[in-house]
């Protein structure tokens, strides 16, 4: 099998992103080494966390990172601040969320956007977060949900490959957030699977979905959430049109290569300390192009032993 990186430029960032780190903090790290602000030290000490400047968040609790880019950075804020400060509750706030990531050019899919507005995130986050805020919340056992953008560019990316019919692999479901979308964009004629290797979660997820506009596809078994290694994927139901995974492997896992389905898609963040959002394409002779699509910063993809190591 033969593999093909293609690595692109990184054109646009993704405004959703809402962990960053303030030029007075930057300033204060050049302080503390007394560097010039605007020497090329400095420069350096302001990329210490990422190389690539069109850096978007994932779901790691981490620093604020704000883009250098002066117009970028504004309109940042501008979204930060009215996501922050909706006003309005309930299925306004939702529909507000959606709307306001598509103003800033995170949406662009107006399927993406229907799911979205239908799945209510605030179902799937702890009791006293702010469900709306476009930012990752934790939800235990080392664990988060991604932030709202960041739903949305994985939902747009595997868009084509969530057809009516088609089957996807949500890998570390979490919450059950992202799956329940899959469910709803593949209907009960596709099927939508999410594994998660906290037995905890696993239930939790279930009754979130429950209570959810994919409760339907649950009872008729078009949506399963199940217990074991994401890592190992889901044989059961393979192959799959659609494979997402919501933590960061130190390299793409084979056994999810070999479950992808020939024309399928995987969106799957690979790194350590810089890692990168890959797109995999499966081709008919069953080799794989991968493509960076923008840098990221997720928990690690890891064993049920080592998350929970420190909790």
């Amino acid at each position: 099998m033969s593999v093909h990186f293609h690595y692109y430029p990184f054109p646009r960032l993704a405004y959703g992103c809402n962990y960053y780190a303030s030029y007075a903090t930057k300033r204060t790290l050049c302080n503390r080494r007394r560097v010039p602000p605007h020497s090329s030290s400095f420069s350096a000490i302001t990329n210490l966390f990422f190389q690539n400047p069109n850096f978007i968040t994932g779901n790691t609790l981490f620093l604020r990172m704000k883009c250098p880019l002066t117009k970028r950075r504004k309109k940042r804020e501008m979204i930060d601040n009215e996501m922050r400060f909706c006003p309005v509750s309930g299925t306004s706030k939702i529909k507000a969320m959606v709307e306001r990531l598509q103003r800033c050019g995170v949406i662009t899919s107006s399927k993406v956007a229907e799911v979205m507005e239908k799945v209510d995130r605030a179902l799937f986050v702890p009791d006293g977060a702010e469900p709306y805020d476009d930012s990752p919340l934790a939800i235990g056992y080392n664990a988060t949900i991604s932030a709202p953008h960041m739903h949305a560019i994985c939902l747009q990316l595997l868009e084509d490959k969530l057809q009516p019919g088609m089957r996807a692999l949500d890998v570390g479901s979490g919450t059950g957030y992202l799956t329940a979308c899959f469910a709803l964009m593949v209907g009960p004629q596709g099927r939508a699977v999410g594994v998660e290797h906290i037995p905890e979660l696993v239930s939790s997820s279930i009754e979130n979905i429950q209570k959810s506009a994919a409760a339907t596809q649950l009872t008729d078994g078009s949506l399963s959430i199940h217990a074991g290694d994401g890592r190992e994927g889901w044989p059961e139901f393979s192959p799959y049109d659609a494979i997402h995974v919501g933590a960061a492997a130190p390299e793409i896992p084979q056994p999810l290569i070999d479950q992808l389905k020939a024309g399928g898609r995987m969106v799957i963040p690979v790194g350590n300390i810089f890692q990168d959002l890959k797109v995999v394409d499966k081709n008919s002779d069953g080799s794989i192009s991968v493509r960076t699509e923008t840098s990221v910063r997720y928990v690690p993809l890891t064993s049920r032993e080592a998350q929970l190591g420190t909790y």
